[in-house]
């Protein structure tokens, strides 16, 4: 695994209003876009192309920013373990936190009694119908997808903002974004925006402000990105027991 880094601050190359706006921008388009396929086209065939068109523009924006506006060069830093031992211990910490609730309340609980029909709906829509399919999303997401994130959110949103704002502020910021995308997810597998949506949501943004300090911390993507696998990894978990309660 590599990281990817910059030479120098990229406050020094691009005016403050043009950042502002980058960062509105980057804040906000995966709400939207979650928003488009995960709610407008839910069902639709559509809906594949919107996901992947939405990634694509997602993922691609911040190298193209950084690299042709700021004017930055981009290299691959080799991979390292500095942080990855705290990362680690939040990351089972949480995914068998995740376990404990799910089967000692949330899976006989009515908080959860709509959520199989809507995850084997959701994943109808993606083409998994097979254990083995569900596997390899399930991987896609804690491995690829969880890197994906961790670049987007920690490495080009935290770090553009840490230039703009002190640290704390950063953190809050990038990590209220990051949330603010799963509030949509979760209500939607709940067909609830009540209490619990926002409760499950609010730990998503705990789990991206402690994120955004290892990276702060440890100047390195793969401390987070681990301990963002695992945590992923203990949700898809769920996610499967809850595919398999609607008869997938």
């Amino acid at each position: 695994m590599f990281a990817i880094s910059v030479e120098s601050a990229p406050r020094t190359t691009v005016s403050t209003p043009w950042q502002i706006a980058a960062l509105a921008f980057a804040l906000t388009f995966p709400t939207v876009m979650t928003w488009l396929y995960f709610v407008v086209l839910a069902g639709s065939p559509s809906m594949q192309t919107a996901y992947s068109l939405g990634k694509a523009v997602q993922f691609g924006f911040p190298l193209a920013w950084v690299f042709w506006i700021q004017r930055q060069r981009l290299r691959l830093n080799g991979p390292t373990l500095t942080g990855v031992a705290p990362g680690v211990l939040f990351g089972l910490a949480i995914a068998a936190a995740t376990l404990a609730l799910y089967y000692g309340a949330l899976a006989v609980s009515p908080i959860l009694a709509d959520a199989p029909t809507q995850v084997r709906g959701k994943l109808a829509d993606f083409g998994v119908d097979a254990g083995w399919k569900f596997l390899l999303l399930a991987a896609f997401y804690s491995i690829v997808h969880a890197l994906l994130e961790e670049y987007y959110w920690r490495w080009f949103v935290f770090a553009q903002l840490r230039a703009l704002m002190p640290v704390g502020a950063a953190v809050a910021v990038s990590s209220t974004g990051f949330m603010a995308h799963h509030v949509l997810v979760i209500g939607v597998f709940l067909e609830d925006f009540g209490p619990a949506t926002w409760f499950f949501s609010c730990c998503v943004a705990v789990g991206g402000a402690f994120w955004a300090w290892l990276y702060h911390r440890y100047h390195s993507l793969y401390a987070p990105w681990i301990s963002h696998l695992l945590v992923d990894a203990g949700l898809m978990w769920v996610g499967y027991e809850l595919w398999r309660a609607a008869g997938g």
